[in-house]
C-alpha cells in the first residue's frame, strides 16, 4: 500500500502550537559521513549537559485519503521542544500498524522543514520473547521502528490505513466523516514520541562519583577492564588467547585449551563511553546459558546520521526501548556505526551470554547484533560488515562456536516456527532467518556470507 495521500489537510490545534502549514518542503541538506574514528572518538568523550527526555503527542483524526478515503491519523505542524528520534507507539504489543506512516519535520538550526519520510511500521519482531517475563510486563506497548531525523524542533505526521481490509471484520464502521470511528482499524492509544537522547552522561566525568547503577553496569565488564572505561581497547591475538583462557579456562576440554579458536577482540564503545543513563533500565541483568549464535539486524532508523552522531543514536533508541516500548534496557546486545564502531548494548557484560530482546522467539542462547541504519535498498559499508566479522569472532569464539558453522536453536514461538520447535540455523544469521521479517535489509543479509568466512578467517579456522 503505497497510494498518494492528499496533498492539503484540514486541521484544528491549539494555537499555542499551531505553525503556519510550510510552503512545499524540500529534503533537507545531506551531510556527508565521515569515514575516520576521530569524530566518533570525540563524540564518545564528550562531557555531559543535557540528560534527555520524551514527548509523546497524541494522534487525531485529520481529513479522508482521497484516493482511497480511508480516515487519516496524525498531527499538523507543530512546534515542539528539540528532539533527534521519532516514533510512533500505541497500547497493545500485540496489535499490528496496517497502514503508511510518514513524517516531516523543521530542523532546528535553520528552520527548514524536510521531505515526507516513511516510518517502518514492522518492529514487533525486535523484541522479548512470546511469554517471558520482559515481553509480558505491565506497560510494554506496541511500537514503530524509531526514526532518526537529526535535532529538531517541529513536526508533522500523517497514519493511512491500509485499504482493501475488511472493515467490519478489522472493526471500523464505515462512516464518512472525519473524525468518525473508521480509524479503530488503526491500533488504540496511537501517539508520537519524540526522544531527545540528550548530550552525554549525567554522572558525569570518568573520575567523578558514579552511581550505583553506573557501578554495576561497568563492573560487569571488570574482568576486562577498569571501572568507568569509556572504551574496552582492542587486543592482540595472543593477549585475547590469554584472556580467554583466564575468562574460560575451567570450561574448556584440554584440545580447546591447547588450540583455542577465538577472534582478537575489537575495541567496544562501554555504555559509559555512549553516555547510558543507567537509572532508566531495569535494575537486575538477565543471562542466558552460553552464546550458541548471533543474530545480525539492521536498526531500521534511517541513514543519515554521522559517524560522531552515533552516541547519540544509541542513547535515543535506548530511551525509546524502554521509555516508550516499556521494556527493560535497550534490545541489542550490541551495535555497529558505518565507520565500524562497536557498541555495548544491554548491560551485564560484553564478555557475557546477556539475554537481549532483539529476535522475537530466538533471544535464548543468542547476542543480537544491530548495525545502524537502514540496508534494504542501501549497502552496508566493508566497515560495518568488517566490525560484524570482529564481534563474532571474538562473541562466538568465547563459547567455542564456528562461525561457519550451523547450530540448533529451541523457539520460544514467532511466525515461522512453533514454540518448542528445534531449527537448525546458521551460527551467524540474520533476523530474517528466525522471523518473517525484510530485518536485516536485504543488501546487509547477502553481506552476512562474507561476514561469517571473515569471522572465521579471525578465528584462526
Amino acid at each position: 500500500m503505497r497510494g498518494i495521500l492528499a496533498s492539503s489537510i484540514g486541521v484544528t490545534c491549539a494555537a499555542a502550537l499551531a505553525l503556519p502549514l510550510a510552503p512545499p518542503a524540500a529534503a533537507a541538506d545531506a551531510r556527508p559521513a565521515p569515514t575516520a574514528e576521530a569524530a566518533t572518538r570525540a563524540a564518545v568523550t564528550a562531557r555531559p549537559d543535557v540528560p534527555g527526555g520524551t514527548q509523546s503527542l497524541p494522534l487525531r483524526p485529520l481529513t479522508r485519503d482521497r484516493a482511497s478515503g480511508a480516515a487519516v491519523l496524525g498531527l499538523a505542524p507543530r512546534a515542539v521542544r528539540p528532539f533527534s528520534l521519532l516514533g510512533v507507539v500505541w497500547d497493545d504489543p500485540a496489535a499490528e500498524l496496517h497502514g503508511r506512516v510518514q513524517v516531516r519535520t523543521r530542523e532546528a538550526g535553520t528552520g527548514a522543514w524536510s521531505g515526507w519520510r516513511d516510518v517502518e511500521t514492522h518492529y514487533a519482531d525486535h523484541g522479548a520473547d512470546p511469554g517471558g517475563a520482559e515481553g509480558t510486563a505491565d506497560g510494554v506497548r506496541g511500537a514503530t521502528a524509531p526514526l532518526w531525523v537529526g535535532e529538531s524542533d517541529g513536526v508533522e505526521i500523517r497514519v493511512l490505513p491500509e485499504p482493501g481490509e475488511d472493515e467490519e471484520e478489522r472493526g471500523g464502521t464505515g462512516a464518512d466523516e472525519p473524525g468518525a470511528d473508521d480509524h479503530s482499524l488503526l491500533p488504540s492509544g496511537l501517539r508520537l514520541d519524540l526522544v531527545d537522547p540528550g548530550d552525554g552522561i549525567p554522572e558525569g566525568p570518568r573520575t567523578g562519583v558514579m552511581s550505583a547503577e553506573a557501578t554495576a553496569a561497568s563492573a560487569a565488564n571488570s574482568a576486562l577492564a577498569p571501572l568507568g572505561t569509556l572504551e574496552i581497547p582492542a587486543l592482540d591475538g595472543e593477549r585475547t588467547r590469554q584472556e580467554y583462557l583466564a575468562l574460560r579456562g575451567a570450561d574448556l576440554t584440554e584440545q580447546q585449551r591447547a588450540k583455542p579458536y577465538i577472534g582478537p577482540r575489537p575495541a567496544i564503545v562501554t555504555r559509559r563511553g555512549w553516555g547510558a543513563d543507567e537509572s532508566l533500565r531495569g535494575k537486575r541483568f538477565v543471562y542466558t546459558n552460553k552464546v550458541k549464535a548471533a543474530f545480525v539486524h539492521h536498526t531500521a532508523s534511517g541513514n543519515n546520521y554521522t559517524c560522531a552522531q552515533a552516541p547519540s543514536l544509541i542513547r535515543g533508541f535506548y530511551r525509546y526501548h524502554v521509555r516508550s516500548l516499556g521494556w527493560r534496557d535497550i534490545g541489542y546486545n550490541f551495535l555497529v556505526d558505518k565507520c565500524g564502531r562497536i557498541y555495548e548494548g544491554r548491560a551485564g557484560g560484553v564478555a557475557k551470554p546477556v539475554k537481549g530482546a532483539h529476535t522475537l522467539g530466538f533471544n535464548t542462547n543468542t547476542t543480537g547484533i544491530a548495525v545502524i541504519g537502514s540496508y534494504g535498498s542501501k549497502k552496508p559499508s566493508s566497515s560495518a560488515v568488517k566490525a560484524v566479522a570482529r564481534l563474532t569472532a571474538w562473541k562466538l569464539g568465547l563459547h567455542g562456536m564456528n562461525p561457519r558453522a550451523k547450530t540448533y536453536l529451541k523457539s520460544a514461538g514467532g511466525n515461522l516456527y512453533r514454540k518448542g520447535k528445534k531449527v537448525r540455523l546458521n551460527v551467524i544469521s540474520g533476523h530474517r532467518d528466525g522471523f518473517n521479517t525484510s530485518c536485516p535489509g536485504g543488501k546487509l543479509y547477502k553481506k552476512l556470507g562474507t561476514a561469517r568466512s571473515t569471522a572465521a578467517r579471525y578465528q584462526g579456522r
